[in-house]
């Protein structure tokens, strides 16, 4: 089981910490089975690229607003909402993991 360092709640991870801890997982769990993407590390490091790839296009779409480069207003005002939407789904999925873990850990033997 891969724990945070001393010091770091599991509730603060950083985006480079919770990629270096699902490339550990990936990495310690052996190679994929045929057929399987790369388990749950695998899984959880295309999440996290797809959600770096959104937050970016919403950075530049909402550089190009105030600028007028952009192109389609209305399609950068929705690409940021998709960000945000992205971001809030993330933030809620790291809750949810973070209070089962705690109840995990504090599970009496």
């Amino acid at each position: 089981m891969i724990v945070p360092a001393v010091g770091i709640p599991v509730g603060e991870l950083s985006l480079g910490q919770v990629q270096t801890i699902a490339h550990s997982s990936q990495a310690g769990a052996g190679a994929p089975a045929a057929g399987e993407a790369g388990g749950f590390g695998g899984e959880l490091t295309e999440a996290i690229s797809s959600l770096e790839k959104t937050q970016d296009s919403a950075s530049s779409a909402s550089q190009a607003l105030p600028t007028g480069t952009a192109s389609d207003p209305e399609s950068a005002v929705v690409t940021v909402e998709d960000a945000q939407l992205a971001m809030e789904l993330a933030s809620q999925l790291r809750n949810k993991a973070t209070e089962a873990a705690t109840s995990i850990f504090n599970t009496q033997v």
